[in-house]
């Protein structure tokens, strides 16, 4: 039959973890779930169909198919071009931010290890002496007055984690790293779309310095007619002085393009980790350009192709778990402690007759917090906050995802139809500039219209190849808001 005694210690351990399991504050306001709700399709009033017609023989897909997702698509595969794809590679290879990135990543998987060790037992060796300088009047060791205490041994802690309090601080460091590998992700989608898009500016600005010089030339061709036609009586001074002017204004907005395309050429170098040079690329052609047929897939697919949502889900059971380690903190802590050592007192010299002395222990000790219950309260309600916090980004990055592919799908199908317009407006204008000019030599219209039918077709043919841009701008940023770049 047990002792009475012996029933007592297991049943004040159980008192003593039910005291501490009933010391846990409640919550007035606790987190909730996250709603990962999405709408089924995309909504665009603009664009007719969801998918865009796909050009022959672009892409990977012998039958011409696409994938469910055109961000499923390596970028490589989304973009043909040999000079862009260099480009992009090299960005992926030498972006000083990437490389930062990385560095991030690789933080948070140390802070992986320093979680695990928290929850391994502690070991560690102790050595150490101590002078002994007996009082006068302690006869006993009077003789001992040079004596000394030497002691060697090896000493282990080890806190068992009976309320997974360290486990989840270590899963919790992982989820961290996880959401910073995600974070790496995002910025890799950012950077392959800005290097895409300043790529076409790029072919965009050397197309509109092409269009400019030839309509420099052209002027020039204009200018020589109207002088003959001032030496022939036919107009006046105001005349010459009026093709000058617009001579010189298009000579001098030459230098304006020239500036933009060392800045653009100066800004693909710094994203491809460089320092400034010529940057290949393709040449002429540019509003042959057709812009690649995307498939947006399913609202759905957002949440496992846009790492930026997913680095919100992560966070979110990061902070979870960060709530359960906080509540962990109100229970009672089990340590246990053990240690083996070698001690010899007094001095070196009576070795022979003051052998070494073995001496080991072992001691459990289970501790409640008392007096810091305020600590670790504040500790709590803040955990829960943050995790409040966490379900709000990631259902605020849900939501701006989804919009953003709304927006840009309209944008895809609008600069579509914006785009084929102006090309109408550019037909009418350069057919006009001949017409004008038969008029003009026949003295059935005067220099003014010549002049500004010039002036209208050059504008038109300027803002026809910035809408090329925008449209495939349009297409690379759907790209990237559907979650591509990053594999």
């Amino acid at each position: 039959m047990a002792s009475r005694g012996s029933l007592l210690s297991p049943l004040a351990l159980v008192a003593f973890c039910l005291l501490g399991s009933g010391c846990v504050p409640a919550l007035t306001d606790p987190a909730r779930e996250a709603d990962a709700h999405v709408p089924e399709s995309y909504s665009v009033a603009a664009v007719p169909s969801a998918t865009l017609p796909r050009p022959a023989g672009d892409g990977p897909a012998d039958d011409g198919s696409l994938p469910e997702s055109s961000a499923e698509l390596k970028p490589e595969e989304f973009f043909p071009d040999p000079a862009l794809q260099a480009l992009i590679k090299a960005a992926l290879e030498h972006n000083q931010e990437l490389s930062i990135s990385s560095l991030e990543v690789l933080i948070s998987r140390f802070e992986i290890r320093e979680k695990e060790g928290e929850y391994l037992p502690k070991a560690h060796l102790r050595a150490g002496g101590a002078a002994l300088r007996p009082g006068q009047d302690d006869a006993e060791f009077e003789h001992y007055s040079n004596g000394a205490d030497y002691v060697l041994g090896l000493f282990a802690s080890w806190e068992l984690d009976i309320w997974k309090k360290l486990r989840n601080a270590r899963s919790a460091a992982a989820k961290r790293y996880l959401a910073s590998l995600a974070g790496k992700r995002f910025f890799v989608t950012n950077l392959v779309s800005e290097v895409a898009h300043s790529y076409y500016e790029l072919l965009a600005l050397d197309s509109q310095l092409s269009v400019l010089a030839e309509n420099i030339r052209i002027q020039q061709q204009a200018l020589e007619i109207v002088r003959l036609e001032k030496q022939a009586g036919r107009v006046s001074e105001l005349a010459v002085k009026r093709f000058e002017a617009e001579v010189f204004k298009n000579r001098s907005r030459r230098y304006v393009i020239l500036q933009k395309i060392t800045e653009t050429e100066n800004r693909l170098n710094v994203l491809a980790g460089r320092f400034p040079r010529r940057v290949e690329r393709r040449a002429g052609g540019f509003l042959d350009l057709r812009p690649r047929a995307i498939d947006v897939g399913l609202p759905a697919e957002l949440l496992t192709h846009r790492p930026d949502i997913q680095r919100a889900e992560l966070a979110l059971q990061a902070a979870k778990l960060d709530v359960e380690v906080a509540r962990a903190s109100f229970y009672p802590a089990l340590e246990l402690n053990a240690g083996v050592a070698l001690t010899r007192a007094f001095e070196f010299a009576d070795a022979p007759s003051n052998p070494f002395s073995f001496a080991y222990h072992l001691a459990a000790e289970l501790t409640q917090p008392l007096w810091n219950r305020r600590a670790l309260e504040a500790k709590y309600r803040s955990a829960n906050a943050m995790q409040m916090q966490a379900v709000i980004r990631y259902e605020q990055a849900i939501l701006k995802a989804y919009t953003e592919v709304q927006n840009k799908l309209a944008k895809v199908g609008n600069m579509a139809r914006s785009y084929d317009l102006r090309a109408e407006e550019v037909k009418r204008l350069v057919q006009s500039i001949e017409i004008s000019a038969n008029l003009f030599r026949s003295a059935r219209a005067d220099y003014m219209e010549v002049l500004l039918t010039r002036r209208d077709a050059l504008n038109a043919e300027m803002e026809l190849i910035e809408t090329k841009a925008e449209q495939l701008e349009a297409v690379v940023s759907l790209y990237r808001a559907l979650g591509g770049g990053w594999r």
